[in-house]
Formats: C-alpha cells, sequence, structure tokens
C-alpha cells in the first residue's frame, strides 16, 4: 500500500500536483496585485484558491502565498496577517478565532533527511492550529504540528512539536537533533 505521507516526484501523482501549483501561484499572483479595497474580488480569488468559500469573517491580508490551496481549511473570524505562506500539500485546519501575523510560514510538506533521497519524494503531514491560537510574527510551523487551543507563539519562533492548549512557546531554538 502507498504512503499517504510520500509524494514521489517522478509520478503522474506529482505531475498533477506540480500543475497545481502553476495555477494557484498564477491566482495568488492575481490576489496579492489587487487594489485592497477589492474585497469582492479577493475574497472570490481565495475560494478558488481553496477550492470552496471562504467563510465571509476570515480575514486574508496579501501578499499571502500557498503551493497547492486545496487543503486548507479556515474557521470562523480567522485573521492572517501581510506576508504569510502556507505550503498546505499536508493539509493545514485553522480553527475559529485563530490570529496569525505577518510573515508566518505554515510549512505542512518537508523533504527526507537522506541526501540520496531528498530529490525523490516529498514527506506531508498536516498542520492544525486549534480555536482561539495566536501566532506572532514571523512564525514558523512544520509538518505535523497541532498548536493548542488558545496557545500563543511567540514572534520569530520555530515550531518543531505539538504545542500544549494555553501555554505561551517562544525562541528559535536551531539545536542538533539527529546525526546520519
Amino acid at each position: 500500500m502507498p504512503d499517504q505521507n510520500r509524494l514521489y516526484v517522478r509520478t503522474p501523482e506529482f505531475e498533477r500536483v506540480a500543475e497545481r501549483i502553476e495555477y494557484v501561484t498564477d491566482l495568488t499572483s492575481r490576489l496579492n496585485v489587487l487594489p485592497f479595497d477589492d474585497k469582492a474580488t479577493r475574497a472570490e480569488l481565495l475560494a478558488e484558491i481553496v477550492g470552496k468559500p471562504v467563510p465571509g469573517s476570515v480575514t486574508v491580508y496579501p501578499p499571502f502565498y500557498t503551493d497547492h490551496g486545496l487543503r486548507i481549511e479556515f474557521g470562523e473570524h480567522v485573521f492572517v496577517n501581510q506576508g504569510c505562506t502556507f505550503l498546505d500539500q499536508g493539509g493545514i485546519h485553522i480553527g475559529d478565532g485563530v490570529l496569525i501575523g505577518p510573515k508566518t510560514n505554515l510549512i505542512s510538506s518537508d523533504h527526507p533527511l537522506p541526501a540520496s533521497e531528498r530529490s525523490e519524494f516529498i514527506t506531508r503531514a498536516p498542520i492544525t492550529v486549534e480555536a482561539g491560537a495566536w501566532l506572532g510574527a514571523s512564525v514558523t510551523v512544520l509538518p505535523g504540528v497541532t498548536i493548542g487551543r488558545g496557545a500563543v507563539v511567540g514572534a520569530g519562533a520555530v515550531v518543531t512539536k505539538d504545542v500544549p492548549p494555553d501555554t505561551l512557546v517562544t525562541g528559535a531554538a536551531a539545536s542538533a537533533r539527529k546525526r546520519w
């Protein structure tokens, strides 16, 4: 049985994903150059990017970038500030009332660690940001992470593991974790 968390590069499935990436890149390029007060067209383009209507209470300030779009789910009353990137091939679920600071990156796909495998496939794991959480400016959330309900992630943090509900986490600790 194929591993659903892997997407092999030299396959028809990857070709379809690459086509979707080109299509969504075109849509986000158009979204990002609209006049700011053209809210109706922004809402239409965002709905086309994610493949379904986006709740009217959701605010996404441009520029906004995503690679796939179809695996993003927005709850009600979500605020996404300027310059955010959502790489959503692994899936991104954003709960009600979530606040996302400028230049935040939600990255749900990755490459394997061994150099011999890096160009062969990508790995994917969902990101969940539960209701009421707040991600500060320039936060990066990596694949497979859940940010708990009401949690706060301080500016510049790189989140590599789950954050419990109602918890403040801070810092960008790039420490040696594994050798091969």
